[in-house]
């Protein structure tokens, strides 16, 4: 009973994750289309077609990185205080996802600065799941892993 009691909690830190991180890549892509679209015009979302395949493909891929995060930064943190497992958890996840965005934006465009952007911005998503992911920890909402 106590390894599905782990389980679920592991669900709901990785939905609390992936939710996260999904609205973070939303909030992005929509600050990056409105200012950073004028200097750098392959960060502009096509307006006249929100629903297309890239932004839907994109928007699934942030937020299934968000789950695999949840579930990992539960693992990760336990009940530990050491804040070096924190953010060595949101580094870890936030350059994987950012360091392959440079790599395809340098092999696609030859161009790094947008992509470095991007890689900052894959970085933050992590950090807002991981504050939204203590938050719950905080409330109760969310139990941690026991180290035990």
């Amino acid at each position: 009973m106590e390894l599905m009691a782990e389980r679920v909690e592991s669900v709901k830190a990785g939905i609390i994750g992936g939710l996260s991180v999904g609205v973070a890549f939303l909030f992005s892509s929509v600050i990056n289309s409105l200012v950073l679209g004028k200097y750098f015009p392959i960060l502009i979302l096509d307006k006249s077609n929100l629903v297309n395949l890239q932004f839907l493909l994109s928007s699934a891929i942030a937020g299934f990185s968000g789950l695999l995060f949840g579930i990992t930064y539960r693992y990760i943190i336990r009940t530990d205080t050491n804040p070096h497992l924190n953010t060595g958890g949101i580094f870890a996840f936030g350059l994987v996802r950012g360091l392959t965005q440079i790599e395809v934006g340098w092999n696609y465009t030859g161009t790094i600065l947008p992509f470095l952007t991007l890689s900052g911005e894959s970085i933050l998503s992590f950090a807002v799941a991981a504050f939204v992911l203590d938050t719950a920890i905080l409330l109760g909402w969310l139990k941690p892993f026991s180290s035990t």
